[in-house]
């Protein structure tokens, strides 16, 4: 009996057609459609390795396995196939995250082996927009940060992770190099905007993934201390200004649903929800 489908890591050489599976949801894929055009399929440069779905020999679907596992374009057969390649060996990421359906049904398959997570975020509305929100202006005091500025982002960033994740990026197993490394590769594209007031950062959001068609902030955060103020309303319609003019025509974010200031806000800032996805933390 031949077998019609089969999964194994892509090559270089696969970069359009890898492309053309991303392309099927350019906002929703936009990290890894960012990471494999940063990279060019170069697993070290990437950060891990592309996992591909082939159904009688094509390209059908795909996985990224790195920091995160994320699948793109999966369904049903694709994503038991993904389950049973990260099986294979021990858990390496320290996420899944992703479409919430084929999230879903990937976690359905290891969570026999891998659970229980840490925490379980079934649902986070995926929200985009494409304009500047009439009526809001933008905060003149949120500017970009420079390469330099280091030691006033850190902080910030931080307080931002261990709040967002539960967890500190500094008691990782390498004492928060990596995560280090990644705010300080932010600050040197230039992505990292923020309001300084005296010596400390009171807002702050980053332009993350960026592609030819959609980027996607993150990082948003203000000092607890000057939320209900109106300062993230204003200083993330600068960063919005400056994603729309700078990276991409559609700007995008995904939210927790149970974060109702912050839905709030991103719908004041003319975000709708276009999807969802799913988080499981591990």
């Amino acid at each position: 009996m031949l077998t019609t489908s089969t999964t194994r890591v892509v090559e270089p050489a696969e970069l359009g057609d890898v492309l053309a599976v991303l392309n099927r949801d350019p906002v929703g894929n936009a990290f890894v459609t960012a990471r494999v055009l940063e990279s060019g399929l170069d697993t070290v440069r990437m950060g891990g390795e592309m996992w591909g779905w082939y159904h009688h020999g094509r390209l059908s679907a795909l996985c990224y396995a790195g920091a995160n596992l994320v699948p793109a374009g999966a369904g049903r057969s694709a994503v038991r196939a993904f389950a049973g390649r990260a099986l294979r060996d021990i858990r390496r990421c320290s996420s899944i995250v992703g479409p919430a359906g084929p999230t879903s049904a990937l976690w359905s398959w290891l969570e026999p082996y891998w659970g229980p997570p840490r925490e379980l975020r079934v649902r986070q509305p995926l929200m985009t927009a494409t304009a500047m929100p009439p009526g809001i202006t933008p905060d003149p005091l949120v500017r970009r940060m420079r390469k330099d500025e280091m030691d006033l982002v850190m902080p910030a960033s931080v307080a931002m992770f261990t709040e967002e994740v539960g967890i500190s990026p500094l008691s990782a197993e390498d004492g928060g190099l990596t995560y280090q490394a990644r705010v300080a590769e932010t600050l040197g594209s230039g992505r990292c905007f923020a309001r300084v007031e005296g010596s400390r950062v009171v807002f702050k959001a980053e332009i993350g993934a960026v592609t030819p068609y959609a980027c996607q902030l993150q990082g948003v955060w203000t000092a607890p201390d000057r939320r209900g103020r109106g300062l993230a309303t204003a200083g993330l319609a600068t960063v919005l200004r400056h994603a729309l003019t700078e990276a991409a025509p559609v700007v995008s974010l995904y939210v927790n649903d149970y974060n109702t200031p912050a839905l709030a806000t991103y719908r004041r800032l003319g975000f709708t929800e276009t999807g969802a996805l799913m988080s499981v933390l591990f």
